[in-house]
């Protein structure tokens, strides 16, 4: 069975490794701790141009060579920015990975930053903030997140236009040189990977990355409550946001059952009631952000302008009928759900790079799939209604985006 390996490597950085004796291919997560939380005020975005920016030469290769080396290493990468992180992600052919090391680390550490890139990659960020527009869903999600969470973790990973527009080359550099830093980043390796040989080779490699980051901290909680965004559209996107138990807290579990009751397919409570009892909406579901410090249920619904004020009303309804308790068959086709993508994660070398680098971050230690299979066995039904006994829904912040404002009625 598939066991972790962690190592310290010189530089400051945990590396975790999870071999596969059948995987043929090898997969990698490094968390930079360069999220949008770290942009400075007015520079809101420089974390996701750098993003972009890192891939456009490094070392002694530029833009164009550096595509080529790792295409010829079978690489597939990409790059993503969070709150907390930029995650740089690579898949290949396990057989490849030493020759696409030296590549891949040489994108962190010695990333070219060229002036001569630099207006291209503003432009693609600026065009996927300017395609937001179009995308309803996405924005009325990432509204509740702003209205939600504490600054700065209630940024998109988009950035600001005007900020991105008035970013000079000059101060996304700086960004990186301060944040992308081995004390706060990590690396995880699942699949076709030696441990031992890889830990040896990267200690080469980063032998002159040195440097601490100092963490961004949670300003001042937004109070709950009502936000509308006027759309001059035919559709209703309503977005809601509770808070819920973070990552490490004993009740994850818990909330992860209940969250599969109330959204786990066609079956779940909110596609039932909301969808196919009433034909409210034409979209509904919830899901269950954990991290290190805070968590969050969200829930969102897309529906028409007539039936928006009654869709609000039901979806808020449904959340509180959640704490009244859950049955015996909903809970056995949520642990079973949970226990199917458990089970697609494990075939998937990529999700199991980017699980350990997530668990490590947010709970202090990665799990393997065995054990957090074993989390789910061991919460009983009794347990989840207990949990949800013992707490209240909400409160909520609630964002509406379209024509006409809603109301939120209390019970």
């Amino acid at each position: 069975m598939p066991h972790i390996e962690r190592f310290d490597l010189a530089c400051g950085m945990p590396l975790l490794v999870e071999r596969h004796d059948t995987a043929s291919s090898a997969a990698l997560t490094w968390l930079l701790p360069l999220g949008s939380a770290c942009d400075e005020p007015g520079r809101i975005g420089a974390s996701t141009v750098l993003a972009e920016w890192l891939w456009r030469g490094a070392g002694d290769l530029d833009s164009r060579g550096l595509s080529d080396a790792l295409d010829r290493c079978g690489v597939q990468r990409s790059s993503h920015v969070g709150g907390r992180h930029l995650s740089i992600s690579a898949t290949l052919i396990g057989s490849r990975l030493a020759e696409a090391l030296p590549i891949l680390t040489s994108v962190v550490t010695a990333p070219r930053f060229e002036d001569a890139s630099f207006e291209a990659v503003r432009d693609l960020t600026l065009q996927s903030i300017e395609g937001l527009r179009d995308e309803h869903q996405q924005r009325a999600m990432l509204l509740a997140r702003k209205h939600f969470f504490p600054e700065p973790f209630n940024r998109s990973g988009y950035g600001e236009a005007d900020d991105v527009k008035s970013l000079a080359p000059a101060q996304a550099r700086q960004a990186w040189s301060k944040w992308a830093r081995p004390g706060g980043s990590i690396l995880a390796l699942a699949g076709d990977v030696d441990g031992v040989a890889v830990a040896r080779q990267l200690d080469e490699l980063l032998s002159d990355w040195r440097g601490e980051t100092i963490e961004a901290t949670p300003q001042t909680w937004p109070a709950p409550g009502m936000h509308h965004e006027p759309e001059t559209i035919a559709q209703v996107h309503i977005a809601v946001a509770a808070p819920a138990p973070p990552e490490p807290d004993a009740d994850n579990m818990k909330q992860r059952i209940a969250t599969a009751v109330l959204s786990g397919g066609m079956s779940g409570r909110l596609f039932t009631e909301v969808r196919e009892k009433r034909s409210l909406c034409y979209s509904v579901h919830a899901s269950y952000a954990a991290g290190r410090d805070f968590g969050a249920l969200f829930a969102y619904s897309g529906t028409t302008a007539e039936r928006a004020q009654e869709t609000l009303d039901v979806l808020i309804a449904e959340l509180e009928r959640l704490h009244k308790g859950v049955d015996e068959s909903e809970f056995a086709r949520a642990v079973v759900g949970l226990k199917s993508r458990l089970v697609m994660q494990g075939e998937s070398t990529s999700a199991r790079a980017s699980s350990l680098a997530h668990d490590l971050y947010n709970r202090g230690a990665a799990r393997t799939l065995d054990e957090v299979r074993d989390q789910v066995d061991a919460v009983t039904l009794d347990d989840v209604n207990a949990y949800l006994a013992n707490r209240t829904a909400g409160p909520f912040t609630v964002v509406t985006l379209g024509p006409k404002e809603l109301t939120r009625r209390e019970a």
